[in-house]
């Protein structure tokens, strides 16, 4: 394993990761806006929403940002139209945003593109006055353009990257070839939010045993990682795979190698680190659920106030969404322990959780869809009861929320849906706070009291064809 330490970093080579300090830090007097952590009490609720690119693909052209109060938040009158009037964040397609704990920070890497790798830190000051620090990161040597990211904890942030690479026997390529062995390699990158700089990176083998590689398992994506209660392990989100070893490749339609799934036997699957080291990886299974647990746009990863961390598993795909336990105290999973979304709101169809959020007293909130029901669902979950309650939306039954696959033959255009592309459910005091807009139709931000399981329909939400709101913060 390869681990090293940034106590400084240059920016701007391609073989150089790290932060533009040119710019001393001030206060918003003049010069650079301040930074540093979030120390201020939260005055605003931000609000972004994506629209489409050149092409006309829905939610893919970039992001678009605007902040308002949380009165403003409350008030069905208030009018929001964040295309006309917002602050467009720096990112060729849709940028992945994060927010600070009181929401006075927005940050972001910009995903793919010229720029596809670099970090931005923006202080939120209402309305489209998003101040960008300046304090820019370069992760694409370690990340690649296309980087997955979170924050881990206040003021860490964690980016993740994993591929693999299959070995046939003698090296044949194209089709016919027969399997011998995978290698899965992960990379990760530390980044400080406060003082904005990568602190530390690694990059090894993920450690399966020689029998699992050469029975076809392989990690090829990873993401959503978390920090524990004691800020002394890592848990990273596992797309785990494996390859029908018996069955010669193919070829796709542009050449490359294919090779036939086979099903996985192993369980759900997380990659563990020591922090702040990134040492002693390993990796973590699950006897409860089978499904991914890398998500997709959302943090699916959560700590709860009873020190557990709670992991969403099969999020944004068709199936039975399952929520997971990893033990404060053994920091592994906790195999007793299963919370079962379709059997909680006694649904007949399957359900596929699209976000979800921990707020306080192991209540969350999900955001789902179910197989074969048009729109889009949001329900309270009792994660210690394992009860769900399902809430009520306007126009949750517009199939914008859930979208659809093209049927050419039929004349059917696809339409994506919000609910897949959604980034993340805002949360302060006893609220969440959820905007929904069906794909190019006008919507609402709703504001739910875990407390009171009220549901309050707040600010209205312009929106335009092909594009949605995604996330509060």
């Amino acid at each position: 394993m390869n681990t090293k330490i940034f106590k400084t970093a240059l920016f701007g080579s391609a073989l150089a990761i790290g932060a533009l300090t040119s710019c001393k830090k001030s206060d918003n007097s003049g010069g650079v806006p301040v930074s540093g952590p979030d120390v201020w009490e939260r005055k605003y609720i931000t609000l972004t929403a994506a629209f489409p690119d050149a092409a006309g693909e829905a939610g893919n052209g970039g992001t678009m940002a605007y902040a308002i109060t949380t009165a403003q938040a409350a008030d069905p009158n208030f009018e929001v139209n964040v295309f006309a009037n917002g602050y467009s964040l720096r990112s060729q397609r849709t940028a992945r945003v994060q927010g600070s704990i009181n929401g006075n920070f927005l940050y972001n890497i910009q995903y793919t593109g010229t720029d596809g790798g670099i970090f931005n830190k923006y202080k939120v000051e209402g309305q489209k006055n998003f101040v960008d620090t300046r304090e820019e990161v370069n992760t694409e040597p370690i990340l690649g353009t296309s980087p997955r990211w979170v924050v881990a904890a206040e003021g860490i942030g964690v980016g993740v990257f994993a591929s693999s690479k299959t070995k046939t026997i003698d090296n044949k390529e194209g089709a016919g070839a027969t399997f011998e062995d995978v290698v899965s390699t992960a990379k990760i990158a530390v980044i400080n939010l406060n003082d904005p700089q990568i602190t530390r990176q690694t990059e090894f083998v993920i450690p399966f045993t020689a029998a699992q590689t050469k029975d076809g398992y392989q990690i090829g994506r990873i993401d959503m990682p978390i920090l524990n209660a004691a800020k002394t392990k890592i848990f990273i989100g596992c797309n785990l795979t494996r390859t029908n070893v018996a069955i010669p490749s193919g070829v796709n339609t542009s050449g490359a190698q294919t090779w036939t799934s086979a099903t996985s036997q192993l369980g759900t699957a997380t990659l563990v680190v020591d922090y702040p080291s990134l040492a002693n990886p390993q990796l973590i299974y699950s006897t409860q659920s089978n499904f991914g647990n890398n998500g997709y746009r959302t943090m699916i990863q959560h700590l709860g106030d009873d020190g557990h961390i709670y992991q969403g598993t099969g999020v944004n795909t068709v199936g039975q969404a399952h929520i997971l336990r990893i033990d404060k105290n053994t920091n592994t999973y906790d195999n007793t322990y299963l919370f079962d979304l379709k059997t909680a709101l006694g649904s007949a169809n399957n359900v596929a959780i699209r976000a979800w959020r921990y707020i306080k007293d192991g209540v969350g909130l999900v955001l789902y869809t179910q197989t074969g029901v048009d729109g889009g669902y949001l329900a309270l979950i009792d994660l210690n009861a394992k009860t769900a309650t399902k809430l009520t939306t306007e126009d949750q039954a517009n199939i914008g929320f859930s979208g659809r696959s093209a049927n050419v033959t039929a004349g059917i255009a696809a339409i994506t849906g919000t609910f897949g592309q959604f980034q993340n459910i805002g949360v302060a005091g006893d609220n969440f706070y959820v905007p929904m807009t069906p794909n190019g139709t006008d919507g609402n931000l709703y504001i739910i009291n875990y407390k009171t399981k009220t549901v309050t329909k707040g600010a209205k939400l312009k929106n335009q064809s092909g594009s949605f709101y995604l996330g509060a913060y």
